[in-house]
């Protein structure tokens, strides 16, 4: 049976641009991802012909090859005769007639068998060429901390294959990793396709990212922020101890250097404080009735 025009299978018109394709194959690919259907055993069909149709139109030159009836909506060659157009002659793919010309002859100025031989090597029967496997697509979503630190998670692929992915430390949403030779397996002998494993980082309750430096709002008591202190802080690599300054304000930004994201040159964790007041203590009422501030500067002149 015919595949499926990608087009159809996708939902898309042909003037999608190529975010609309993005889109909708992130769509389609959750919807029929098998994990998404355990009771269904078309699930992984429906899953692979989205994957297919998404390996034609999420590539420029494959998408622009099939528009122009090049290739099939499999990724394969369509044309089976090449014409020598230095000779004046047409040649039959598979042998017969063209003796005496070289193979450049028939084929060096073929700009679409020239695609073809960069995806694959002729076949050595009539069974054609050999063509590469495609590509599949994985969403893999990872937390805040392992994607910071770095971390291995297990993935189950659609040919049955379960392999364990290194997530390299700082790993940023949106960033792909390729396993090689895991995609879909090649016709005729050729290469299989990779696997693309795009991570989509988890948001955390405390912790936040900006470049490679981690933000992180820290609460501290409000004797801890006038006399000083020495308190714990939450990293992704672990817990440190913070010296927080005496007559330290809601606001105050301290740095921890070395403690952000690991890299060539490692991040900072940026810890900014927050004075936590007790929602009920008689005492310090009665000490802020009686307190006579030494400096009593109006902390909102500047707002004019």
């Amino acid at each position: 049976m015919p595949t499926r025009d990608p087009y159809t299978i996708l939902g898309v018109p042909k003037s999608a641009d190529a975010a609309a394709i993005k889109k909708a194959f992130r769509a389609k690919a959750r919807a029929a991802h098998p994990d998404s259907n355990p009771d269904d055993p078309k699930a992984e069909d429906r899953f692979k012909e989205v994957n297919r149709a998404y390996e034609i139109l999420g590539d420029a030159e494959k998408r622009a090859r099939f528009d122009r009836g090049e290739i099939d909506a499999d990724g394969n060659e369509k044309a089976a005769a090449f014409t020598g157009a230095r000779h004046g002659r047409a040649y039959s793919a598979h042998g017969g007639g063209a003796r005496g010309f070289s193979f450049e002859d028939i084929f060096g100025d073929n700009e679409a068998f020239s695609d073809m031989l960069r995806g694959g090597n002729m076949g050595g029967g009539r069974g054609g060429f050999q063509t590469r496997g495609a590509n599949v697509s994985y969403t893999l979503r990872v937390g805040f901390v392992d994607a910071v630190a770095g971390t291995t998670k297990r993935v189950a692929l659609t040919n049955g294959k379960t392999l364990d992915v290194r997530i390299p430390p700082g790993t940023e949403s949106g960033q792909t990793l390729r396993l090689k030779s895991q995609g879909m397996p090649g016709a005729n002998g050729g290469a299989a396709g990779d696997a693309l494993i795009e991570i989509q980082v988890q948001d955390h309750p405390h912790f936040s990212r900006q470049g490679n430096d981690i933000l992180l709002n820290l609460p501290v008591t409000l004797k801890e922020a006038v006399l000083g202190a020495k308190v714990p802080v939450p990293t992704p690599h672990g817990t440190v101890t913070l010296s927080v300054p005496k007559g330290s304000s809601s606001g105050k930004v301290l740095r921890l250097r070395g403690k952000g994201v690991p890299g060539k040159t490692a991040g900072d964790l940026l810890v900014t404080l927050m004075v936590a007041l007790p929602e009920n203590d008689p005492a310090l009422a009665a000490f802020a009735e009686a307190w006579t501030p030494a400096d009593p500067t109006d902390p909102r002149k500047d707002l004019g």
